[in-house]
């Protein structure tokens, strides 16, 4: 099954507004995919919850506010807390998902490679650590 890009519904019901701007929405949830595409292609099928949090960002924070007076009522947020960004995570997310993450190993051996020793045996002695 191919990665299906969520909807500007499923972004409101993420961030839980009740209205969103669908257009708006839509923006950025196509260039939230394009973002995590430079990161794995083709996405995951289960790429949707960094699609979302990646556009939800943008859609609550589209300024990078990172304080913020009215009134009485003042706020801070973390700074880089906005716009349209991946963050370490969410490409770790990415390629976990993709199953591109830990760690591996390579076996240098060629498939053909013969186990017998390559040094000359003399026929009277056994290879080891010390010939007399």
């Amino acid at each position: 099954m191919a990665f299906v890009s969520p909807t500007a519904e499923q972004l409101g019901l993420y961030l839980g507004m009740g209205e969103i701007d669908g257009a708006r929405a839509d923006l950025l949830i196509a260039q939230a995919v394009a973002l995590c595409e430079t990161v794995v292609r083709p996405l995951p099928d289960q790429a949707t919850a960094v699609v979302l949090s990646v556009a939800g960002r943008a859609y609550v924070n589209p300024q990078q506010v990172s304080y913020e007076t009215i009134g009485p009522m003042s706020v801070q947020r973390p700074s880089g807390s906005g716009g349209l960004y991946l963050t370490k995570a969410d490409k770790a997310a990415l390629k976990a998902l993709a199953g591109r993450g830990g760690a591996f190993t390579v076996d240098p051996t060629p498939a053909t490679a013969d186990p017998s020793p390559t040094w000359p045996v003399h026929p009277d002695r056994q290879p080891g650590w010390r010939w007399p």
